[in-house]
């Protein structure tokens, strides 16, 4: 028995191919998805790969997903076939140093799941046990899908400990910077700050609740966010983007005792400037954040079911899997997409 998937063999080498449904093996499940998102993660990886040892090529594309459980192996007693399921693409050990400090998003031994782009997943047993949930009935499986993304922001939003009253600038208005922007308005932050380089995505983020928008190709940003900030600066700044420049770009909007969460990854290797007084005599806090926690993936679905973090309007548009590389090109290209569900 055979399925379609997108398989990527290297940079910008994605392909539709046949290949064999996945066998069940013990604790494991087979899902048929029903509906994979595009991702700004997905998108690093097939413009430029990714962290090594994470995606190992060649694999099937994806990691947002959601859908129906159509096979469990034997003895296995939760999920049930018939279930509406979506699943972590990541499920710690739970015995390593850094899981027994708390840290599960840094485990040593963490197993990966990519292959969301295609008709089935197989969903490894240590996943089923940590990191998989039941999808209340009132939520799309496209909602449901956006769980990773979301997940990965609350954790990024709790160690920035983002809160009541603060000003919160957001360097980037894709998918990862306007959830942070949902997410800190239901904080309950004083003002919220968008900044990017496109005014249609600016007017987007200024439709889903940003308080002020900032184009960075029209004007001076350090010099607007003085200005938008009485002179000293945001209380913190989020960088959804992940390039050197705007990584130090943020260290320059934040005020004297500021927090600047450096979220968006950089290439492997990259090395960015710091002003040592920033951190010295202005007592900056400067911090990076990586994936998520299960319990991350349990909160970000209560969030998205109970619709106080509203994610429908993320998703712009839906295509088939057999245009998933025309998916990749307005993702790259266009000025308005935000997240393109990707229908098997």
């Amino acid at each position: 028995m055979t399925m379609k998937a997108a398989m990527l063999y290297g940079v910008k080498d994605l392909r539709i191919e046949d290949v064999a449904v996945p066998r069940v093996g013990d604790g494991e499940v087979l899902v048929r998805v029903k509906t994979a998102t595009t991702c700004g993660t997905d998108l690093k990886i097939f413009q430029r790969g990714y962290v090594e040892g994470i995606v190992k090529l060649p694999t099937i594309f994806g990691h947002e997903w959601a859908g129906d459980v159509v096979e469990v192996a034997p003895g296995l007693e939760w999920p049930k076939v018939g279930m509406r399921v979506r699943a972590g693409n990541s499920a710690p050990c739970l015995h390593c140093t850094m899981c027994q400090r708390g840290k599960y998003n840094l485990c040593e031994n963490m197993i990966w799941l990519w292959g969301a782009y295609a008709e089935y997943i197989r969903v490894p047993s240590r996943m089923v046990l940590v990191n998989m949930q039941e999808i209340p009935q009132d939520v799309s499986y496209e909602e449901a899908a956006i769980t990773e993304p979301l997940a990965c922001v609350l954790h990024g939003i709790e160690e920035a400990q983002v809160g009541l009253g603060d000003t919160v600038a957001i360097i980037g208005a894709g998918p990862i910077g306007l959830l942070h922007l949902l997410t800190v308005k239901k904080i309950g932050v004083q003002k919220t700050i968008m900044i990017d380089l496109v005014d249609e995505r600016l007017d987007f983020a200024q439709k889903l609740g940003a308080d002020e928008t900032v184009n960075g190709k029209k004007t001076d940003v350090v010099e607007k966010i003085k200005e938008l900030t009485d002179g000293y600066g945001a209380d913190v700044v989020i960088e959804a983007i992940g390039l050197p420049a705007t990584w130090e770009q943020a260290m320059k909007l934040a005020r004297q005792g500021g927090k600047i969460l450096e979220f968006g990854g950089c290439p492997p290797g990259t090395e960015v400037k710091i002003a040592a007084e920033k951190l010295h005599y202005g007592e900056q806090t400067v911090l990076g954040t990586f994936h998520a926690t299960p319990l991350h993936f349990r909160k970000a679905l209560n969030l998205i079911a109970s619709r106080t973090i509203d994610v429908r309007p993320l998703v712009t548009r839906k295509m088939k899997l057999e245009q998933i590389k025309d998916a990749f090109e307005v993702l790259s290209t266009s000025k308005t997409e935000i997240k393109i569900g990707i229908i098997p």
